[in-house]
């Protein structure tokens, strides 16, 4: 088994604090363990890259630049990042790059020089880890407010936070349904309803 040699992570309720359609770069918060967590990859020579859907841009509620300069912030932030790709359109406009279409993964995935059967892909909702399968690549789902019970239920490997999904892939893909720590998958979640799942 051939070694993870990258880690993608969604960007909104993963890497930072998910604001719904955020434009503003100075909303911009680190989600606890994320600093450490792509630490931990870096020392160890593992590429890290961001794909985000941002349909915001699509219901014209953002622009192109604001998505950048939110995406310069979480560079300055939690970077250097080898690559960033964003889907700017909405559900229903028939895109390969949506997640959970593979394309955005395949693009980063080449992007980066790096097989999807070599990449892992981390994020909090179901179209993270489908993206994720349908490339080729390995997802684990770190699941929030946001992520229904349903997307937690069908994922093949959930992680209670960002940091325990790192610590899982640092000898290879990820392996076993819940990760590292075990706590039982109704606590890593919680099922209230909320906003900003695709932003």
């Amino acid at each position: 088994m051939s070694p993870v040699k990258a880690v993608l992570f969604d960007r909104d309720g993963t890497l930072v604090e998910d604001v719904p359609y955020n434009a503003d770069p100075d909303r911009v918060r680190p989600v606890e363990g994320a600093r450490e967590a792509l630490g931990l990859l870096r020392e160890r020579g593992i590429r890290t890259g961001v794909v985000t859907n941002q349909s915001g841009v699509a219901r014209g509620l953002l622009t192109d630049a604001d998505v950048r300069r939110v995406n310069d912030r979480v560079d300055e932030l939690l970077g250097p990042f080898e690559v960033f790709a964003v889907c700017p359109h909405g559900p229903d406009d028939g895109c390969h790059c949506r997640k959970p279409q593979p394309g955005m993964v395949l693009w980063a995935a080449g992007r980066i020089c790096t097989a999807p059967a070599d990449l892992v892909v981390i994020g909090d909702i179901g179209a993270d880890v489908e993206a994720a399968r349908r490339a080729g690549a390995h997802g684990i789902l770190v699941p929030t407010a946001q992520t229904r019970p349903e997307e937690t239920a069908a994922a093949d490997h959930v992680a209670p936070d960002l940091l325990t999904a790192v610590r899982a892939v640092l000898e290879g893909p990820p392996r076993g349904r819940v990760l590292a720590d075990e706590r039982p998958i109704q606590e890593a979640f919680t099922a209230a309803p909320g906003q900003g799942r695709d932003a």
